[in-house]
């Protein structure tokens, strides 16, 4: 077969900025970018929710503009509307004058112009949506990628871990604080959250697969049967969607409550399960208050200045943290401190936050690799209740 002369949409660099090399297989095909892409993107530089993927392709184009052949004509600098940037793309194309150019776009409109102008056109057939570093990178590797510290892979069916200290096979079942994994991702986050010289686990998943509660019965155990820690920390950014806080009456416990009470049930669900007396001010009283020297819940605000040692760190939401704010914390961290790192990066509530430039996924982005830092992407068929189940089933 003949060289290619692939002629890309704007949207098809956005789903996958490394289509680039994907079409062009090796020097095998030609890269055409129309000048009203690069407009298109310049317009969609401001979007909250895509900024930073078009940061991507801008690096991505700037990375290959050696192997990029931009086209443009007369009309490219006209001042135009967003209806009639399709037309200035297909004259682009015309007016370039490439041998049998194929568009590569996911408009289906502007496939059915392209026919109409005798421009051949296609999908994109690896087209996937942007996924953040901490959606892509599950903990699990392909058997061909290189090894990381505290990732695993499959072996005859069953998670093969590759820790610092070499590989085992997992083929025992967790059991935490009276609390079982309800499917194998379950148990190997457990798993890291008690392996001895993983310092910070973070964990990614839409919500409903249970990764508070694993995290909270982690540290149960740790703090109080293994006696490892002398407290426990919950820390939360408080993104406020109605009334804010500070017009809440109350002193700073009063006033969180509300925020943190799905924190309150399920540390009595487990207290119930299996007592946790000591962190409890009074266990037997029918509304219970922390031991404020075995556990307590923060607002992000009151981490910074301390030093926080011999202590298990939850941080729920961390997609809602900056990432000077993540930095900022995790450098409260001193000597025998385990971190557990919560959130779903495709849940960022935060309006100066977006999928990719949160907490979370910055560090994944930067940890990954670290023999002291562990990440596992939570998924299966059962979380919370059979509700939960079709919901996220169905991708509602």
């Amino acid at each position: 077969m003949g060289r290619k002369n692939f002629v890309l949409d704007t949207n098809v660099l956005i789903e996958n900025p490394d289509c680039i090399h994907n079409l062009r297989n090796g020097e095998e095909n030609n890269i055409f970018i129309p000048y009203h892409v690069l407009i298109e993107l310049n317009s969609l530089k401001t979007n909250p929710r895509l900024r930073h993927i078009v940061s991507r392709v801008v690096d991505t184009l700037l990375a290959n503009k050696e192997i990029i052949q931009f086209i443009r004509n007369d009309s490219s600098i006209s001042r135009f509307t967003e209806e009639v940037v399709d037309n200035f793309i297909l004259r682009e194309i015309n007016a370039a004058h490439i041998d049998s150019p194929i568009l590569v776009t996911n408009d289906k409109i502007l496939r059915l112009q392209a026919g109409l102008s005798g421009i051949d056109s296609e999908e994109l057939r690896d087209s996937r949506p942007f996924e953040s570093d901490s959606q892509r990178y599950t903990g699990f590797l392909e058997a061909a990628e290189p090894r990381v510290d505290n990732s695993f892979t499959w072996h005859e069916g069953k998670p093969m871990f590759h820790g610092a200290e070499g590989d085992e096979l997992i083929t025992y079942q967790m059991n935490v604080w009276n609390v079982k994994p309800r499917n194998v991702y379950q148990n190997l986050a457990l798993m890291l959250m008690q392996r001895d010289g993983i310092d910070l686990v973070s964990i990614q998943s839409e919500a409903g697969y249970g990764k508070t509660y694993l995290a909270l019965a982690s540290a149960l155990y740790l703090a109080l049967e293994r006696k490892q820690y002398e407290k426990i920390y919950v820390v939360k950014p408080l993104i406020e969607l109605g009334t804010k806080m500070g017009y809440l009456p109350g002193d700073v416990r009063e006033k969180m409550e509300p925020y943190v009470k799905y924190i309150q049930d399920l540390l009595v669900k487990l207290h119930t399960s299996r007592p946790a007396n000591r962190i409890f001010a009074n266990p037997g009283e029918e509304m219970l208050r922390y031991n404020p020297k075995r556990f307590e819940i923060l607002p992000l605000a009151y981490i910074r200045g301390m030093n926080i040692e011999n202590a298990i760190v939850i941080v729920d939401e961390t997609q809602n943290l900056s990432r000077n704010e993540m930095r900022a914390l995790l450098t409260r961290m001193g000597e025998n401190v385990k971190c557990f790192c919560l959130g779903d990066t495709r849940q960022v509530d935060n309006p100066y936050l977006n999928d990719s430039n949160n907490g979370l996924n910055w560090i994944v982005r930067k940890l990954k690799g670290f023999s002291g830092y562990a990440h596992m992407v939570l998924k299966g068929d059962r979380s919370r209740g059979p509700i939960t189940d079709m919901v996220l089933r169905a991708k509602l």
